[in-house]
């Protein structure tokens, strides 16, 4: 299982790097689990990176068709690879595959790709079943799909996920041929229980940084990180 750490600076790239993260990517934690940086920002971790790891970024929640794609192109464009998307706020399956598409179109204009992003703890009066958000990737030609907590206040995924429950979404996951990604609150000790999901990626940051979400990443917790997701951690009684 590979390692993504989310960065908010240079300075932040540049630590994950060093520690060994086998993806970098650009958010701002402070608007949120899917916050955008900015596109200056965007390039300048995209130069402290350069080139070493696979830079990804958030976009946030897509709003309508048009701004999505724009949103896709430009960070793709700015050097992301991969960009991430949400669906908050839509119910209709048919109207999140519209979405998505446009997510699509934007992110091949640099020839990237999409994944999109589910919510473990949303209300379901304003969000998709993680299930359907897996259907959703897959009609729309997703690169991916990642299981995220909206609420980064509230309790992390693996207290609202059961070891079978997350073990079933990856599964479908796969089966739509979809790479997947498992975050939300993550910590060192939580990488066993994402790993033995099946998962391809586990996402963090606060788990990363010295001072929590808000703080500054430290490549010696992105080291012990990388470590629980290769299953080569040794656990101290």
């Amino acid at each position: 299982m590979r390692l993504l750490v989310s960065v908010a600076s240079p300075d932040d790239a540049r630590e994950a790097v060093a520690g060994g993260a086998d993806i970098i990517d650009a958010k701002d934690p402070s608007m949120g689990a899917l916050g955008a940086v900015s596109l200056a920002r965007l390039g300048d971790i995209r130069e402290s990176v350069g080139g070493a790891r696979p830079l990804t970024a958030a976009l946030g929640d897509a709003v309508d068709e048009a701004s999505t794609e724009a949103l896709a192109a430009a960070y793709g464009e700015a050097g992301a690879s991969l960009v991430k998307i949400g669906l908050l706020g839509t119910t209709n399956v048919t109207q999140a595959v519209m979405l998505a598409s446009a997510a699509i179109r934007g992110a091949a204009k640099a020839a990237g790709g999409v994944v999109v992003v589910a919510y473990a703890d949303a209300p379901p009066t304003l969000s998709l079943r993680a299930h359907d958000v897996i259907a959703v990737a897959a009609r729309a030609g997703a690169h991916g799909v990642l299981l995220d907590t909206l609420n980064k206040a509230g309790p992390g995924l693996v207290h609202l996920q059961s070891s079978l429950d997350l073990a079933q979404w990856v599964a479908a996951g796969h089966a739509a041929r979809l790479e997947v990604a498992v975050a939300g609150k993550l910590t060192a000790s939580d990488l066993s229980f994402v790993r033995d999901s099946g998962a391809d990626i586990a996402g963090v940051r606060g788990a990363a940084c010295a001072g929590g979400r808000s703080g500054i990443v430290s490549r010696a917790l992105v080291h012990v990180l990388v470590e629980g997701c290769r299953g080569t951690r040794k656990e101290v009684a």
